[in-house]
C-alpha cells in the first residue's frame, strides 16, 4: 500500500526524491499571485487600405466576442439569421479587423518578477501589440496563448492591440509556404486552426469571423505560480480508489516551495504537505492518494455522479503565492476491443458495467460561440438527460467547449466522445502544423483532463475516411504516400502520444469513423460507423436493419423546425412552401429539401400546406430514426451504441437536429425519450413473425408483464396475450413471438387496417409501449381522428387531456406564440384512450386554451380535417 502523505517531484522530466522537510525555506514579502482581466474598454474597426488616424473609425466591441456580433451591435449589419443576410455579409471574412483597449498598470503590479499576458482564445489569425510592440503572432483559436510583457509596460496607462488578416488571405499565405500543398490540394483554410464549421456545412451558414474569442488577462507572479493540477485516476474500483495529485509548479528562479493538496474523504477533510527544492522552470509534484470505498461516477442511468473536491496551494514564504482547484468524478474507463464472432467488439465499460451508449452528436450551439449562455447549454444538455441519453459525442468541427459545459455533463452523468477539432478537411503535413496540433492538444487535454463524463479522445471527424474522397484516389502515388505518412503522424502519432502522457487512463480513437486501420469485411465488423445509407444513399429506413455495426456514431435524417421557428427568420411570403429562396437558404444540404419531401412522398402522401410539411417532415424523421435506434439496441451487444446526427442547432435551419436553434424539441427528441428508454419492448416482425424484443440496460433482473394485442384502428382487440417476465440484465432478448399465419387466422387478412401493440408494465406503471404496423407505412389506412381535448389547472400548471375513438398516430399539441412546456408530445393514442398532459407556462389557462391546437396525422393531409373539439374539464 503506497503512503498517502509520500510525494515525489519530476523535474525536467526525471523524477527526484527530496526530503519530506526543506530546511531554510525563503520568506517572501509579496501578496499572492494577481489577475487583471482585460475585458472592458475595448474599441474595433476595419483595417483600410486608405491611411487611418490611429483615432479614427473606432466603434466599441465586447470582448470576448467576434466582429460579427460587434459590427451587429453596431447596427452596421443586419441580422445575420434573417432570411437570406447571410449572403450578404461574406464580405466580412476578406477584411482585416483590429482591436484596442488600454489599461492601467500600478507601479506593485510592474514591480512582480512576472508579467504575462494571456489569451485563452484568440480567432485566429492575429498579431498583438503592447504599446506598439508585437508581442505575439498567433495561427491557432484553440491554443491558449501567454506570452511576457513586462518589459513592454510601464507605470500608467498601457495600450493593448490585436490585428486580425483576413483569415482567408492568412490562410493563403501559409499554404503557399508548403511545396506539397499543390501537389495534396489541401484546402488553404486549413493552414491555420480555426472552427471547420465557420466555413458553412451541410447545417450551418457560412460565417468566417474573427476575435478576441475567450478571456484575455495579465498574470503577475513572482517565485512560483501552479501551471497545472491534475487528478490522474491510476486505478478505481468500489473499493479503493489509487489517484495521484499531480501539481505543475513554474518556478522563476531555483529554491524551495511547500505545495499542499487538500480534499475530502467521506466528509472528512484531508491535507497533504510535501516541501519541496524547485528549479527554474516547470517542476511537476506528485501526491498518491488512496481514497477507500470511494464515492463512483456513473453514467446517466447506472448511479449516481458524486464530485470530489481538490485545492491545491503553493507557497514560497508565510503567504500562499498561487492556488488551484479542480473538481472531479471517480470512474474506471475501458473501451473493450475484444475478438468475437462479429468482429473485433467495441463497447464502453465503466465501473466494470458494459454501457449501451445511447444518444447524438453535438454540434455548436451557435455560429457565434459568445452567444451561448448558461441556459442554452443547461436546456440542450438536461434535454439530452431527460430523453434517457447517456452519450453525446462533441463533434470535431466546431471548438472545444467551456469548462461550463463539460461541467453540466459531469453533474447529468452524459459521457462525452470527445474529438480534436478536425473536421473532414485533409490537414496540412508541414512540421509546424504538427508542433502546432501539439501544443493545441496539450492545452485542451490539461485544460479538461480532470472532466469525468471525457471517456474517449477521438483524432478527427472523418478525415480517416476523407483520404479516398474526390479525386485524391486519381493523386500520383508518391504524393498518396506523403499524404498518408502525415496522417499517421498526426493522428496516431502527434496526438495519441499526447493523450497517453497527459491522460493514460482514458482511450483513444484516431478517427470517427474507424476500424483503427483493421482490415473489415461483412463477416468481421470492427471499430465505429457512420451509416449515411439512408438519407445520402436514400436507401429506405429499414435499410438500417440491413446493418449490424459494433457502433453507430453518427446516422441521421433532416426534418423542418416548427412553425415559430421557421417565423424567426422568414417573412409570410417566404412561406409559400418549402422551395421558396429563403427557405432553400436555411437549407444547407444539397437537395435536402427535395429529400425530404422525396421520403414523404414515399411513406405518406403529399401534406396539404406548408404547416402540415414542417409537422410531417418531423414525424417522418422520428419514424426513421426509431427504425435505427431501436434496430441498434435490439442488436446489443453485437452492436454497443447509437449515437444519432444531430442533437442540436447552430441557427435557425432545416437540419437533421432533434432540438432546433431555440431550444424546442422536435419530435425526434419527444421519440427518443421511448426508444432510449432504460428498458424498450421492441415488436418487430421478422422470420415470419411478430417477435417481441425486450432491451434492458439496468445491471439487475426486473420482473414486469408484458401484453401484446393485435387490434383494428376503430379498436376491436382480435388477439391479447399477457404474460408474467423476468428481464435479464443488460441484455436483448425475444420473450414473445406470434406467427403471422396466427395473425391472419385472427381476422388480421387486411393488414392495411390493423396493428399491433406492445405494452411492458410493473403493476399499474408503464415501463415501454410500441406499436407496428403489418403493411408498408404508406398503404396503412387511418381512420381521420376526431380528437377531444379536455383542460384543467391554474397558476401556470395546467393538464390537458386528449381522447380519440379510433387509432391517432403522432398526436401533436403546440400553442402558437405562447411559450409552454409539455410532459409529452407526438405521441399516440389507442383508440378510447386517454392521455394526460401535463402543460408549464407562465401565462393564463383562457390564454393557453385560445391558442392550443391539437392534431394527429391524418390531419395533416385531409383537406377538410376535422378540428378537435376543446373544452373545460369538469
Amino acid at each position: 500500500m503506497r503512503n498517502a502523505l509520500a510525494a515525489s517531484i519530476r523535474c525536467c522530466g526525471l523524477a527526484t526524491a527530496l526530503a519530506v522537510c526543506c530546511p531554510g525555506l525563503a520568506q517572501s514579502s509579496r501578496e499572492q499571485n494577481a489577475i487583471l482581466a482585460l475585458d472592458r474598454g475595448w474599441q474595433f474597426r476595419q483595417v483600410v487600405s486608405t491611411p487611418q488616424s490611429a483615432d479614427s473609425d473606432w466603434l466599441p466591441a465586447t470582448v470576448p466576442g467576434d466582429v460579427h456580433l460587434d459590427l451587429l451591435a453596431n447596427k452596421k449589419i443586419p441580422d445575420p439569421f434573417f432570411r437570406d443576410n447571410e449572403s450578404k455579409l461574406q464580405w466580412i471574412e476578406n477584411e482585416s479587423w483590429e482591436y484596442r483597449t488600454t489599461f492601467d498598470v500600478t507601479p506593485q503590479l510592474l514591480s512582480r518578477t512576472n508579467v504575462d499576458l494571456v489569451f485563452d482564445g484568440l480567432d485566429a489569425a492575429a498579431q498583438v501589440y503592447v504599446n506598439g510592440a508585437q508581442v505575439l503572432d498567433a495561427d491557432n483559436m484553440f491554443r491558449v496563448w501567454r506570452v511576457s510583457v513586462k518589459a513592454h509596460l510601464h507605470a500608467g496607462q498601457n495600450q493593448l492591440r490585436v490585428v486580425f488578416p483576413s483569415p482567408i488571405k492568412a490562410a493563403e499565405a501559409v499554404a503557399a509556404t508548403d511545396p506539397w500543398q499543390p501537389k495534396t490540394h489541401t484546402a488553404s483554410k486549413t493552414y491555420i486552426r480555426k472552427a471547420a464549421y465557420e466555413y458553412g456545412w451541410d447545417w450551418g451558414p457560412r460565417f468566417v469571423t474573427s476575435g478576441i474569442w475567450r478571456p484575455v488577462r495579465i498574470e503577475a507572479w513572482d517565485r512560483v505560480r501552479i501551471a497545472d493540477f491534475a487528478i490522474h485516476q491510476r486505478d478505481v474500483s468500489r473499493e479503493v480508489a489509487h489517484l495521484d495529485a499531480e501539481v505543475e509548479v513554474q518556478a522563476s528562479a531555483d529554491g524551495p516551495a511547500k505545495v499542499t493538496v487538500e480534499y475530502s474523504d467521506d466528509g472528512k477533510p484531508r491535507k497533504l504537505t510535501t516541501r519541496a527544492n524547485l528549479h527554474a522552470g516547470n517542476n511537476t509534484i506528485d501526491f498518491p492518494i488512496e481514497i477507500r470505498q470511494p464515492r463512483l461516477w456513473y453514467p446517466a442511468g447506472y448511479g449516481d455522479q458524486p464530485l470530489y473536491d481538490f485545492t491545491a496551494q503553493v507557497s514560497t514564504g508565510k503567504a500562499v503565492s498561487d492556488e488551484r482547484k479542480t473538481r472531479t468524478g471517480l470512474r474506471s474507463i475501458i473501451l473493450r476491443r475484444q475478438l468475437d464472432q462479429w468482429g473485433r467488439s467495441f463497447e464502453f465499460i465503466v465501473n466494470g458495467i458494459p454501457v449501451f451508449a445511447k444518444g447524438a452528436d453535438v454540434i455548436p450551439f451557435d455560429s457565434f460561440p459568445n452567444r451561448v449562455t448558461t441556459a442554452s447549454y443547461h436546456r440542450i444538455l438536461e434535454s439530452a438527460r431527460d430523453a434517457n441519453m447517456n452519450m453525446i459525442r462533441h463533434w470535431g468541427g466546431g471548438y472545444y467547449e467551456t469548462e461550463e459545459f463539460y461541467s453540466i455533463c459531469d453533474e447529468l452523468g452524459i459521457m462525452v466522445w470527445q474529438d480534436f477539432m478536425f473536421g473532414n478537411d485533409w490537414q496540412p503535413g508541414t512540421y509546424a502544423f504538427k508542433q502546432n496540433i501539439e501544443a493545441e492538444a496539450e492545452d485542451q487535454v490539461r485544460r479538461l483532463r480532470n472532466h469525468p463524463s471525457i471517456v474517449l479522445w477521438c483524432g478527427n471527424n472523418e478525415t480517416e475516411a476523407a483520404f479516398n474522397w474526390g479525386d485524391r484516389n486519381n493523386l500520383p502515388p508518391d504524393v498518396r504516400l506523403q499524404m498518408w505518412q502525415d496522417y499517421l503522424t498526426e493522428f496516431s502519432g502527434v496526438l495519441p502520444r499526447v493523450v497517453a502522457r497527459l491522460e493514460p487512463e482514458i482511450p483513444y480513437w484516431p478517427s470517427s469513423p474507424s476500424a483503427d486501420y483493421e482490415p473489415t469485411s461483412p463477416s468481421f465488423v470492427s471499430g465505429d460507423m457512420h451509416d449515411w445509407s439512408v438519407w445520402h444513399g436514400r436507401v429506405p429506413f429499414t435499410d438500417y436493419e440491413k446493418h449490424y455495426w459494433r457502433f453507430v456514431s453518427e446516422y441521421g435524417f433532416q426534418s423542418f423546425p416548427e412553425m415559430r421557428t421557421v417565423e424567426s427568420f422568414t417573412q409570410p411570403e417566404d412561406r409559400a412552401s418549402i422551395f421558396t429562396p429563403v427557405m432553400l437558404a436555411h437549407q444547407k444540404n444539397n437537395e435536402g429539401n427535395s429529400i425530404i419531401k422525396d421520403y414523404i412522398q414515399r411513406d405518406y402522401h403529399e401534406p396539404k400546406d406548408f404547416a402540415s410539411f414542417l409537422y410531417v417532415s418531423q414525424v417522418l424523421q422520428a419514424e426513421g430514426i426509431k427504425i435505427g435506434a431501436e434496430h441498434f439496441r435490439r442488436s446489443r451487444p453485437e452492436t454497443m451504441g447509437s449515437l444519432f446526427w444531430q442533437l442540436n442547432d447552430c441557427w435557425p435551419v432545416a437540419s437533421w437536429s432533434s432540438i432546433d436553434y431555440y431550444g424546442r424539441w422536435k419530435a425526434l427528441q419527444y421519440y427518443a425519450r421511448r426508444f432510449y428508454a432504460p428498458i424498450l419492448v421492441s415488436p418487430h416482425v421478422e422470420d415470419g413473425a411478430v417477435k417481441v424484443y425486450i432491451v434492458s440496460d439496468k445491471t439487475e433482473s426486473q420482473s414486469a408483464t408484458l401484453r401484446l394485442r393485435l387490434m383494428d384502428f376503430r379498436g376491436k382487440v382480435l388477439l391479447d396475450e399477457q404474460h408474467s417476465v423476468s428481464i435479464d440484465p443488460l441484455a436483448s432478448k425475444v420473450y414473445l413471438s406470434w406467427p403471422l399465419e396466427k395473425l391472419t387466422a385472427a381476422g388480421a387478412s387486411d393488414t392495411a387496417r390493423v396493428f399491433v401493440v406492445a405494452d411492458l408494465t410493473e403493476g399499474s406503471t408503464e415501463i415501454s409501449r410500441n406499436l407496428i404496423y403489418l403493411a408498408p407505412v404508406k398503404a396503412v389506412q387511418l381512420i381521420p381522428a376526431q380528437l377531444q381535448v379536455q383542460t384543467a389547472g391554474a397558476n401556470g400548471k395546467y393538464t390537458v387531456r386528449v381522447t380519440s375513438p379510433v387509432l391517432a398516430r403522432s398526436v401533436y399539441l403546440s400553442f402558437g406564440e405562447l411559450d409552454a412546456q409539455v410532459s409529452d408530445n407526438y405521441f399516440d393514442l389507442l383508440p378510447g384512450e386517454t392521455r394526460e398532459i401535463a402543460i408549464t407556462s407562465a401565462v393564463s389557462l383562457d390564454a393557453l386554451k385560445a391558442q392550443l391546437k391539437v392534431i394527429s396525422l391524418t390531419d395533416a393531409f385531409a383537406r377538410d380535417p376535422v378540428p378537435a373539439t376543446i373544452s373545460a374539464a369538469n
